[in-house]
């Protein structure tokens, strides 16, 4: 979900468009967008998918840096 919330971003999409992609328009418009925590999920989701790119990516190998 990290990478798609960064390739829609990375398109231009807004966090709202991006929100309503990965969780369905009705229940991003359940809620007020700026306290929702979808907002929140969605940001997240996107500074993940940043980390991801920048090479953290290997966390998903289960890459451990002790060994």
């Amino acid at each position: 979900m990290s990478l798609r919330a960064l390739d829609a971003r990375a398109a231009g999409a807004s966090y709202r468009a991006v929100a309503e992609a990965l969780f369905g328009g009705e229940r991003v418009t359940g809620e007020a967008w700026k306290t929702s925590s979808l907002r929140d999920a969605t940001i997240r989701l996107v500074r993940s998918g940043l980390a991801m790119a920048a090479g953290n990516y290997r966390r998903l190998l289960g890459h451990r840096a002790d060994a």
